[in-house]
């Protein structure tokens, strides 16, 4: 067993760097599979999480030849022979369905089944079917596996009923080795699919329009190899700012894209955190934390789902209540129960949850239901009076690299401690 024990009280002062985002590497390495050369596509500024060396597994079972050391992958898929992820490591991840889209565009045929990952509610993959079978994918089920053949994918027109990332990442990646263009309309705006853009264009193929609402896609027979550097990740930027700002602290983050935060930056400032931008930093300096009317998570521009949880954590210390509604993921509040134990005052109705703020936040013992949900009791400890003890931390190591160590040097008093015996807190 490990878990986290956290003195709460410490104002945190200092910088931080941040590595590459999750989101954006998952599927590059995915992306990575398209590439037919015999020569090594290299991706840089890779963070040392559990969802890269799980992906770096699911490769290596599918004949590619993978290497992780130093932030840096490497990685070479031109022994790709295998069209069927095991069921075991597919069931570890969700991102694990982006593989869909480059095996099928190799091989001709990919198997596998339904994905797993954080249990955060109903993430249906039926706009992941929908879009390969509109590139010529031939899709069934065979008992437990979902199984999708294709003599040759041929470009299409297709509509997106929602803007889903994972979506627009895996028929972007078919797409670019089908017959003719694609045009993916209502497509995802997030940053990460501007880095997946930029990746396979330095592989040699033609994708144009990542960053708005409609890609065009325009096939080529083969994709060779590259090297990338990964963006800078918001998410993890964001829980850094709003572990500062909860604390009364100083802290800037650095090696980010301030305008991929132009939404968390905007709602922080309204909570009355005092925010400064460079050219690729983001401090929060003190401020005095007061209540939002209404914070609503919705696709990107607009505020991240990932970092609803944290911010959630901040706006119980602040001064008056707070609305926050989620309305990308059904399940996204069950963090809440676990906050209302160190003394926030939080109350649901489906989607809506109403902060009554000013909370006294104090040190219990707490478990983490998913890797923003880790982040968020992680943070509330901060703040909180006594001791706090976060169980359940391999949600949050699939996320963040040593988020303990990194607040530690900015003057948290965090300790992780690994123990086969179960912990006696007298909490």
């Amino acid at each position: 067993m490990t878990f986290l024990i956290i003195e709460g009280g410490h104002a945190l002062a200092g910088s931080v760097k941040v590595k590459g985002a999750k989101n954006s590497m998952l599927p590059i390495m995915a992306a990575a599979i398209l590439s037919s050369e015999d020569r090594d596509v290299v991706l840089e500024n890779i963070p040392d999480i559990m969802d890269m060396h799980m992906k770096k597994n699911i490769l290596q079972s599918l004949g590619l030849k993978v290497d992780y050391g130093e932030s840096t992958l490497r990685l070479n898929a031109h022994d790709l022979s295998n069209y069927t992820i095991p069921a075991e490591l597919m069931r570890e991840m969700r991102s694990s369905i982006f593989l869909m889209g480059p095996i099928l565009a190799r091989l001709g045929k990919v198997r596998v089944t339904y994905p797993g990952g954080c249990s955060i509610g109903p993430r249906p993959i039926d706009l992941h079917l929908k879009g390969l079978e509109a590139l010529g994918a031939n899709i069934w089920e065979e008992k437990d596996y979902i199984v999708a053949s294709t003599s040759g994918l041929k470009g299409a027109e297709i509509h997106l009923d929602y803007p889903s990332v994972g979506a627009t990442e895996n028929v972007m990646m078919a797409a670019v080795l089908a017959h003719g263009t694609t045009i993916i309309h209502n497509a995802a705006k997030e940053p990460e699919i501007v880095d997946l853009q930029n990746f396979l264009n330095n592989m040699g193929a033609h994708v144009r329009g990542a960053g708005t609402e409609s890609l065009r896609i325009r096939g080529v027979e083969t994709l060779g190899s590259c090297r990338h550097r990964i963006i800078p990740d918001r998410i993890v930027a964001g829980t850094y700012l709003m572990a500062g700002a909860i604390t009364g602290g100083q802290v800037t983050v650095q090696d980010v894209i301030p305008s991929h935060l132009d939404a968390v930056i905007a709602k922080l400032q309204e909570a009355g955190v005092v925010i400064e931008t460079g050219e690729d930093t983001i401090s929060v300096l003190n401020g005095q934390l007061k209540g939002v009317e209404t914070l609503r998570t919705l696709p990107y521009p607009g505020f991240p789902t990932d970092l609803q949880s944290p911010m959630m954590a901040l706006l119980t210390r602040a001064k008056g209540p707070s609305t926050i509604v989620e309305s990308v993921f059904e399940a996204r509040f069950k963090h809440v129960k676990e906050l209302n134990r160190m003394n926030a005052q939080i109350s649901v109705d489906g989607r809506t949850a109403l902060l009554a703020g000013s909370a006294a936040l104090r040190g219990a013992e707490v478990s983490a239901t998913d890797l923003r949900a880790g982040a968020a009791l992680i943070i509330a400890g901060l703040a909180a009076e006594e001791t706090t003890v976060v169980r359940e931390i391999q949600h949050v190591d699939r996320g963040y690299e040593r988020l303990d160590l990194e607040l530690k040097k900015l003057g948290a008093n965090i300790n992780r401690i690994t123990n086969k015996l179960s912990l006696k807190t007298g909490i």
